[in-house]
């Protein structure tokens, strides 16, 4: 008998139906022995909907007020839930965050969670019912209802598993597994049985959106099995492993994001804590600075390019503008149509090439590079918006990532 800690996203739990196929699913658990703990999102699209409330009837949109509007999405979800598996004969118990025992910091709209207290979850477990619990919520050390960002529930998920001792922690979606890029920019994209947590950890850095980045960060630093599934088939997912396969493959994946701008700060004096000076105001001002290049110095002056999510280009201008003259610069470019495309692969800690086969074949192609980062998994360049699905589908065919590892060339 094992105990599972299952998480199904708002297109899992979006109607009626797929409601109660997801009660169906948990009988059919149930019947091999094992012990369910549920933790469900908002359905369909229906946070998107309340923030699109909030507009209409607020400017200011208080943070506190945000997070009980918000999560109040999940509440309706998970009493559903339970509702069901009751009618099909399950006993079953609907908990909010607060009341499964998730306390967090006080940081409205993305809080993060302090310690799970999951006694109630565990006496629900001893009387033979099935928790479900309200995902990305949790009560703060003020005693309010704080929301933990979008793709939450996953971390709700995570963290619960390991609270309780869990075997594994399944997050059901709408996609069947993790697979090597984009299946709608490539069809050839292939469903790959097991990854790493450092390539996964990768992967959602650099554009894939699911699981979320903080929950498979959590599961990493304590362990928690993971298992990234389909809520439509019930067939096998991605499991997400501490080990490394033997005989994994030298690249596992490729990525794009197209939610980042380059911003160039020009003209920048060439003299020690310039750059310091430059990124302290921009942490300090929350901006969440990704790839950072610097140009050779020219006659005392360098340029200092960096990419930031779009959403946070405002701020970053208004931040800069701020210090221009501090730091001796004459102004800043912001380049809001580009896109980062990543490869991730652990193979290539000790396979040299990948880079030269990665640069060579977007030449080919005719994509230029305007900036390179690497990490000891991962190289990322930055191209041209227009042109990231095409880097994608060449190199995805380059590395033969169609292909399982077994099968695929040397570089």
């Amino acid at each position: 008998m094992a105990l599972l800690v299952q998480k199904f996203g708002g297109t899992s739990v979006g109607d009626p139906d797929r409601i109660r196929e997801v009660a169906d699913h948990v009988v059919r658990c149930r019947k091999r022995g094992d012990q369910v703990v549920l933790v469900v999102s908002a359905m369909g699209k229906e946070t998107d909907d309340l923030l699109r409330l909030a507009d209409q009837v607020s400017t200011t949109k208080p943070g506190r007020e945000m997070d009980m509007l918000i999560t109040g999405g999940e509440r309706k979800a998970c009493a559903l839930v339970s509702m069901a598996l009751n009618d099909r004969g399950i006993d079953s118990d609907s908990f909010t965050g607060s009341q499964a025992g998730f306390i967090t910091d006080t940081i409205h709209r993305n809080a993060k969670i302090l310690d799970v207290r999951p006694g109630r979850i565990q006496a629900s477990l001893d009387e033979g019912r099935v928790p479900v619990v309200g995902g990305s919520q949790g009560v703060s050390a003020d005693r309010d209802v704080t929301f933990f960002g979008r793709g939450g529930s996953d971390t709700t998920a995570v963290a619960l598993a390991h609270a309780l001792g869990a075997d594994a922690c399944e997050l059901y979606t709408d996609v069947p597994g993790v697979f090597t890029t984009d299946p709608r920019v490539v069809s050839e994209a292939r469903k790959m049985d097991q990854i790493s947590f450092d390539e996964l950890l990768e992967m959602t850095a650099t554009g894939c959106p699911k699981p979320a980045m903080r929950s498979v960060e959590l599961a990493r630093t304590f362990g928690v099995r993971l298992h990234v599934r389909s809520a439509f088939s019930w067939v096998p997912g991605t499991w997400v492993t501490e080990e490394e396969n033997m005989e994994s493959a030298i690249i596992s994946a490729v990525t794009h994001d197209t939610s980042e701008a380059k911003m160039t700060v020009s003209g920048v004096s060439d003299r020690p804590g310039v750059a310091a000076q430059l990124f302290r105001a921009l942490a300090d001002a929350d901006v969440n600075v990704d790839m950072i290049v610097q140009n050779v110095s020219a006659k005392g002056s360098t340029d200092i390019s960096f990419t930031l999510p779009h959403e946070q280009t405002p701020t970053a201008t208004a931040t800069v503008e701020a210090i221009v003259e501090e730091i001796g610069a004459t102004g800043s470019i912001t380049d809001d149509e580009i896109a980062r495309v990543s490869l991730i692969g652990a193979g290539m800690q000790t396979n040299p090439g990948v880079a030269a086969t990665m640069f060579e074949t977007l030449s080919t192609a005719g994509i230029n590079i305007e900036m390179i980062s690497t990490s000891a998994i991962r190289i990322s360049c930055v191209v041209r918006e227009a042109e990231a699905e095409s880097a994608v589908s060449v190199l995805h065919g380059a590395f033969e990532l169609h292909k399982p590892a077994a099968e695929r060339s040397d570089l």
